[in-house]
């Protein structure tokens, strides 16, 4: 399985609407197909969450550097 390549995070928030948007659209939502959104969307919240700690860590940082 190739490694996949991690999105930035507005793209990561782009892709969870669209994953979101798929299973409002479906009437029958087809249980593989439904079960790799959902691994996917897992995925992105994990790499966003990562993505938004870097984020609050590098904010932090440049306070730090203000108050002194």
């Amino acid at each position: 399985m190739p490694k996949e390549t991690k999105n930035n995070l507005s793209e990561s928030l782009k892709k969870l609407e669209q994953i979101s948007a798929w299973f409002d659209e479906q009437e029958e939502i087809d249980l593989e197909k439904g079960l790799l959104k959902v691994k996917e969307g897992a995925r992105l919240i994990k790499e966003s969450r990562a993505q938004l700690k870097n984020i609050e860590n590098e904010f932090e940082e440049i306070k730090a550097e203000m108050e002194e």
